[in-house]
């Protein structure tokens, strides 16, 4: 395990050994949105719309996975930065427990409130409310399995192991890559097939997971046992550390189907305008998958070093991860600024719908650094188990951008007032992280003597 020690050695090469994998995995997560937005723009633009708006609820159920991934995340990292792998198997433990009870509830309502959910985007096309409606049922059978998986997956990240994940996870996005067209185009399931693709992907990965978890080389634990009684000290930390992520990503996920039903309500919206939307988000997703994954690696970094109190060794990692993620988010701001006709021609085949995610793109290119920046800073506070200023930051600058997008949506801007309003909140919350992330580092220990570099 002393590959996986992140206390010790330098801290470039160890924050690339745990980013790496799971920024890789990001992109293949990336690659699979993309390849499936490419099959189905190929059916139509209303079935990616019908797909992106049943993919909301999907984007919603993060809030109820990061109580299995961030509980295991933090616990298991600051355990191990303790030297205490018991603890740690405790966390994991409970924390898989958590994420399946949670999951299970979650794809129950997928499956079964399937219409009511749709109902609430008010959808003028028929065809696509059924459609949206069938493919939020069927990858409902999904859920509970992707819960687990990502709970296992924050158990070997906090360990500093994200190379196994990247495996497992790699197998089920090919796996979903190379069933999407069979299943749309070969059996004539269309949207549906779509579905079906994503929850046997999800079967496989978790079979790798649990797999990997038990009998892996690079496994964190000798032994490990899925069934225990839960601990109520252990579960009341998960709770702490988690439920503000959680309600963060529950209010972001909530407001950004706010600004969904508008653009469909809207006299200039409908389903081209959700099609527009569902593609330019996944183009935009370089930076914010991207951020997030360097992210956990920043978290699994910071939570070993905070649990051993090396506090210069998380002070260069800040640096490090900055200037590192900064370069990728103007690379990012460029492509969609320059390329954003030519990026949402691969997946929309209309003139006009080009024309529109040129627009789209080259509005939120403006964010792209901000919210990079913003993902380490986040990661940097989640690591010391700090993870109520992060909520507290995105919750304020995400409630400000609904009545400031709809505000400008009724001015000579229209639709762009949509995206513009979108892309300021989202330049506050990641200068507003970054502020909060230096005024924390202000307050800690600075002395560089014993860092290795």
């Amino acid at each position: 395990m002393r590959k996986y020690d992140l206390t010790q050695g330098g801290i470039m090469r160890k924050l690339l050994l745990v980013a790496v994998p799971i920024m890789s995995t990001q992109l293949l997560q990336m690659s699979y949105n993309l390849t499936d937005m490419f099959w189905l723009g190929r059916l139509s633009s209303d079935a990616v719309a019908a797909s992106g708006t049943a993919g909301m609820y999907l984007w919603l159920s993060m809030a109820f996975l990061l109580f299995g991934r961030m509980g295991s995340e933090i616990g298991v990292s600051q355990s191990m930065g303790k030297n205490d792998s018991a603890k740690a198997q405790k966390y994991a433990q409970n924390a898989i427990c958590l994420a399946a009870v949670l999951g299970l509830g979650y794809g129950l309502l997928c499956i079964f409130g399937s219409d009511m959910l749709i109902s609430f985007f008010g959808i003028r096309e028929a065809h696509v409310a059924r459609d949206a409606a069938d493919y939020l049922s069927i990858t409902g059978f999904g859920i509970p399995l992707a819960f687990v998986s990502y709970a296992i997956t924050g158990t070997f990240n906090g360990s500093g192991n994200s190379r196994i994940p990247f495996l497992a996870h790699s197998v089920g996005f090919i796996t979903n890559m190379a069933l999407d067209p069979l299943f749309i185009f070969g059996l004539d399931m269309g949207v549906r097939g779509a579905a079906v693709a994503t929850v046997i992907a999800n079967i496989v990965c978790l079979s790798l997971m649990v797999l990997s978890l038990k009998k892996s080389k690079g496994r964190p634990f000798a032994e490990f046992r899925f069934f225990v009684k839960p601990c109520r000290d252990i579960m009341k930390q998960i709770f702490r550390w988690s439920f503000p992520i959680s309600c963060e990503s529950l209010l972001f996920t909530f407001l950004s189907m706010i600004i969904t039903r508008i653009v469909f309500i809207s006299p200039f919206g409908g389903a081209d305008a959700q099609s527009v939307m569902r593609v330019g988000s996944q183009i935009e997703s370089l930076s914010w998958l991207i951020g997030g994954g360097f992210g956990s690696a920043v978290t699994a970094f910071t939570g070993q070093n905070f649990g051993a109190g090396k506090w210069p060794r998380i002070h260069k990692g800040r640096q490090i991860s900055v200037l590192v993620m900064s370069c990728w988010g103007v690379a990012v701001t460029l492509a969609l600024y320059f390329f954003g006709r030519e990026l949402t021609g691969i997946f929309l085949a209309e003139e006009h719908l080009r024309d529109m995610g040129a627009t789209y793109l080259r509005i939120l290119a403006f964010c792209q650094l901000p919210m990079c920046v913003e993902a380490v800073s986040a990661g940097i506070l989640r690591g010391m188990g700090k993870t109520l200023p992060p909520s507290i930051i995105s919750t304020g600058s995400n409630i400000l951008r609904v009545p400031l997008a709809y505000a400008l949506s009724l001015t000579a801007l229209g639709l762009n007032g949509i995206w513009i309003g979108v892309t300021v909140g989202a330049v506050l919350r990641g200068a507003g992280m970054f502020v909060w992330c230096r005024i924390d580092a202000a307050k800690r220990p600075k002395n560089e003597a014993s860092v290795n570099y």
